[in-house]
């Protein structure tokens, strides 16, 4: 993918405070800068924290975690040094919750259930395999899902995550035979027209780690007639 984000305009902001701020990232953008040299998510919040606040000079801000460039949705930025580490926490503690929303033609089993694997990360390849038993330099692996729709050619499926591991929802519904709509990388017989994948980051639940409030942030659906029908 080459698509980048060059200024303010193309920023979805859906959350924002003094010390936290949460956009809607779209397919394509990366969160971090990379090898590619592609403008970063990170540097757009920048340019928009400076331009709306008339901040001279360096913008603080914090990276708390990331999305795969194909995957849109929500991701977390911190704008204070002092909600950084608390947010970093708030991860590690596993005291964010995080739901998925994907797109799979083949559903699962079961219409709901948790699955349970060991993921080792081939870094060559950037890809991730899963197996049923531990090996070595592997990561355990766990979460839960549930057939939240029919679609005329898809299943809507929501995704929650116990563990956060490289490519981990796509490389576990590959591995039941539920691959992402788009996701050649694991098993999709064709990508999607933006080489998006139909996996959306769709709401973020935690206690906001300076105010203490409770915060429900729900991500809007890309612009597809797929992802309207979900709704």
């Amino acid at each position: 993918m080459s698509k980048t984000l060059s200024n303010k305009d193309n920023l979805k902001v859906v959350y924002e405070d003094n010390h936290i701020i949460v956009v809607n990232k779209r397919a394509g953008d990366i969160v971090q800068g990379d090898k590619t040299g592609d403008t970063p998510l990170s540097d757009v919040v920048k340019n928009y924290i400076a331009v709306k606040y008339n901040k001279p000079g360096n913008v603080y801000l914090g990276t708390v975690h990331r999305l795969d460039r194909p995957t849109t949705g929500l991701v977390i930025f911190s704008k204070t040094s002092k909600a950084l580490p608390r947010l970093n926490k708030l991860f590690v503690s596993k005291d964010i919750s995080k739901t998925y929303w994907a797109l799979v033609k083949n559903p699962p089993e079961k219409p709901s259930g948790t699955l349970v694997h060991w993921l080792k990360k081939n870094p060559k390849n950037n890809k991730s395999r899963a197996y049923k038993k531990e090996v070595p330099d592997s990561k355990k692996a766990i979460l839960h899902y549930k057939i939240l729709k029919k679609l005329d050619n898809y299943y809507l499926l929501e995704v929650n995550l116990e563990t956060g591991r490289h490519h981990q929802i796509r490389v576990q519904l590959s591995t039941i035979g539920s691959p992402i709509k788009g996701d050649l990388k694991y098993g999709f017989n064709r990508s999607n027209k933006d080489a998006s994948i139909s996996l959306h980051a769709r709401n973020i639940t935690f206690i906001h780690p300076v105010s203490k409030t409770d915060l429900n942030i729900t991500a809007p659906l890309p612009k597809d007639p797929i992802w309207d029908a979900c709704l």
